[in-house]
């Protein structure tokens, strides 16, 4: 899509993570070219040799296809003014995590890098992961602020909620017996993430808090996502970038709104937070008023408890600390609601929920504009 293609212009990004990260970097690389959605075949396939018209540089079916901790994939889309990269790794700070560092010290620096690293983290390494996760966290972030420049843009994802039986490949015999507790140690590990991120500078995109009522979208496998879900992270993405760079992205639901037929005025439209819309009146046609329906405005969960940063830090989870100890988005609901149905909005307003003073899905840091250091060469490699 064009504004996609201009606020990604002459911009070099970068996405580490899981599979699930290399979802987020296929979407990215299909709505640059159309505005299509992922295919179920396009999330499952791995290592593949391309994928609209990006090349795999390193790893997948260039070597070994396997689902161990050694699997390597790096995948580059590349155009005269578009560079999107993607590296698969397994664990947030490693000696292949360094040599990707190193690439980026001595060569080219990234404009935006969207990293996350935790399922494989907690689960594949040891069971004691804490302590060696929240390590390798501040290795990686401490490293990765030394080298990039202060107008590089990087975003932490939040990992998104995991269900109670996993069936994902990373989930190997040996560790069967962890699948069900994984979706509770994921919050404590999110937290560590976040927190971290947040102290270093780096922004953080809080996943997990915006799918928990998005469950339908997952899959059965209990880890991954449909195609929905990750055109709606890539939405959040650009629109988290586009206010950092300080871009102006089109409103195109006010733009589809407006250009709408205008439905009649005796004709029964009600929302779950609105019983009687406002109405555009427009002039008399056959004798019968119009008006066209507005847009509703995005629901906030401003009603909530709310939590003030600087609170007791966190180095246990359910046995140590009650809900009042941690940030309420990571107790609301999460331990007895965690898996219920369909959530209506508007239905359940007696238990609105918690939001985070700075926003609701994004902890952001002030940046300087990038369009302020222009490349006169297109990307050539």
């Amino acid at each position: 899509m064009r504004p996609v293609a201009q606020l990604l212009h002459n911009k070099f990004v970068v996405v580490l993570g899981d599979s699930i990260q290399r979802s987020v970097y296929k979407d990215l690389v299909i709505i640059l070219q159309r505005d299509a959605y992922l295919s179920l075949s396009q999330l499952k396939t791995k290592g593949e040799f391309s994928f609209e018209q990006d090349c795999l540089v390193e790893g997948g079916r260039l070597g070994q296809m396997n689902n161990g901790t050694a699997y390597r994939e790096v995948r580059q889309y590349r155009t005269d003014h578009h560079l999107i990269r993607f590296y698969f790794v397994t664990q947030v700070f490693s000696r292949y995590v360094e040599s990707i560092l190193a690439d980026f010290e001595q060569g080219i620096k990234p404009d935006l890098v969207i990293m996350n690293s935790c399922v494989w983290d907690i689960s594949r390494y040891s069971h004691h992961w804490a302590l060696e996760y929240k390590e390798n966290l501040n290795k990686f972030f401490m490293k990765l602020k030394t080298i990039l420049p202060e107008e590089s843009l990087v975003v932490w994802n939040m990992t998104m909620p995991l269900g109670k039986k996993i069936l994902g490949g990373f989930l190997v015999p040996e560790i069967e017996h962890m699948g069900p507790s994984l979706r509770f140690d994921v919050i404590e590990a999110n937290y560590f993430g976040a927190t971290l991120a947040n102290k270093f500078g780096f922004d953080v995109l809080d996943l997990h808090f915006q799918f928990r009522f998005s469950l339908q979208h997952r899959m059965k496998d209990g880890v991954h996502w449909n195609a929905v879900a990750h055109r709606k992270i890539t939405c959040l993405l650009l629109e988290h970038v586009s206010q950092a760079w300080g871009v102006e992205l089109p409103k195109l639901d006010q733009i589809n709104a407006e250009n709408r037929r205008p439905l009649p005025e005796n004709h029964s439209w009600q929302t779950a937070t609105s019983s009687a819309p406002a109405r555009y009146p427009v002039r008399y046609s056959r004798n019968q008023r119009c008006f066209y329906p507005p847009v509703m405005p995005a629901i906030r969960y401003n009603y909530g408890p709310v939590w003030t940063q600087g609170q007791r830090m966190v180095n246990g989870f359910r046995s140590q600390y009650c809900h009042g100890d941690l940030p309420p988005h990571m107790t609301a609901g999460y331990h007895q609601n965690f898996e219920r149905e369909t959530f209506y909005r508007g239905a359940n307003n007696s238990a609105a929920a918690p939001y985070w003073p700075v926003n609701n899905l994004v902890t952001k840091q002030n940046h300087r504009n990038p369009y302020t250091r222009e490349r006169l060469h297109p990307y050539r490699y």
